[in-house]
């Protein structure tokens, strides 16, 4: 871990404990400074403030998948998923310290409004990103994945949360392979043998924009 991730990883896992042990807003920037053992300017530098702390690993997650889908990918509506898949995996390897954070953001008004700003944020990027991955997808069908892979992928993670259980990626892949087939959607076959005859059938559900994607991936 590089020595900036691993000075980020000390401030917030020092803030969540003063959090759960003395409040939010009873705790100051000073307190989470000395705890951290880092100084206050070093804390500015690092994040913007206290609500900054509990999101940190959501913004560097953002920057990542920002990264990731940029890349390009053969299947955008699998790209979303890895992205969803990839996300579930970062917390749940630390399944304490996510679960810390969560009590926390449930006790604090003020947490719980940035929580449901941030889960649209990674909605409007999966959206976005659909947009421009599938020249002349339907709005609604992007919207509508987005938010369902969204919204699938927090109610996974709740069970990790909620719970004293390790809940395993796996669980999340399933999930998003049913939304896939729900969609209209599923997976490529990746195993079929080239031939100079193409027949294609597709459910009535598929998007437009996926079947001619489909059709010109079997066509090149």
């Amino acid at each position: 871990m590089h020595e900036s991730a691993e000075l980020r990883t000390g401030v917030v896992a020092a803030a969540l404990e003063l959090f759960a042990s003395q409040g939010f807003d009873q705790t100051s920037v000073e307190q989470i400074a000395k705890a951290a053992g880092v100084s206050r300017s070093t804390f500015f530098r690092q994040f913007g403030g206290k609500e900054d702390v509990v999101f940190a690993d959501h913004e560097a997650l953002l920057e990542r998948l920002r990264a990731f889908l940029g890349e390009g990918h053969d299947d955008p509506w699998g790209a979303v998923c890895a992205a969803s898949e990839s996300v579930f995996a970062h917390f749940a390897r630390d399944p304490e310290m996510a679960r810390r954070r969560y009590q926390i953001v449930r006790q604090v008004p003020v947490l719980r409004e940035r929580e449901i700003i941030t889960v649209f944020r990674y909605e409007r990027l999966f959206d976005d990103y659909l947009r421009s991955a599938l020249p002349g997808v339907d709005p609604l069908d992007a919207v509508g994945f987005a938010a369902l892979v969204t919204a699938v992928h927090n109610h996974v993670l709740r069970q990790l949360l909620r719970g004293t259980k390790k809940v395993p990626v796996a669980t999340l892949q399933a999930a998003l392979a049913d939304v896939r087939r729900r969609y209209g959607v599923p997976a490529d076959a990746s195993d079929q043998a080239p031939d100079d005859l193409v027949v294609a059938v597709f459910p009535r559900s598929m998007p437009v924009a996926e079947v001619t994607r489909r059709l010109r991936s079997q066509l090149d």
